[in-house]
């Protein structure tokens, strides 16, 4: 598992940002621990504005946004509102690296955790890279992210 320190975790949500992150850098652990430091300091309109942020950091390294690679719409937003629910359960004066820590220690931390909730087919369909689509294995813990309710 990495960990990072406080001032990491607010580096990597930076270099995301302004799209100075590596793509080599740009792993599991690091979209989770970007997107925590995100709802910590930035919460609001974040499912509206974090598609746009992955999209253009991934044309900043190269990559492209389309059917088969990318920016895929039903993992982000189910991260995320799994990332928010985690966040208001932690007390409100735990260090960002403590939270990336404990956040990466939970089963959001496999990268197979949407494949609980998702059939594969239907996680790795067009419709579901490009919008919102529900769970067909079983509900999600935390419900629907807010602009699918």
């Amino acid at each position: 598992m990495t960990a990072y320190t406080t001032a990491e975790v607010a580096r990597l949500a930076e270099r995301l940002l302004d799209r100075s992150l590596p793509k080599a850098e740009w792993t599991h652990a690091a979209h989770l621990t970007a997107t925590l430091r995100l709802v910590r300091t930035r919460n609001a309109g974040l499912e509206r504005d974090l598609p746009g942020i992955i999209r253009a950091y991934n044309e900043a390294v190269g990559g492209v946004n389309d059917d088969a690679n990318g920016y895929h719409e039903t993992i982000t937003q189910a991260y995320l509102a799994a990332i928010r629910g985690f966040v208001t359960a932690q007390p409100a004066e735990l260090d960002d690296g403590e939270a990336a820590a404990r956040l990466l220690a939970t089963p959001l931390g496999d990268k197979a955790w949407p494949l609980g909730f998702w059939s594969r087919e239907r996680l790795f369909s067009v419709e579901a890279r490009r919008g919102w689509m529900e769970p067909d294995l079983a509900p999600l813990d935390h419900g629907p992210p807010e602009h699918a309710r």
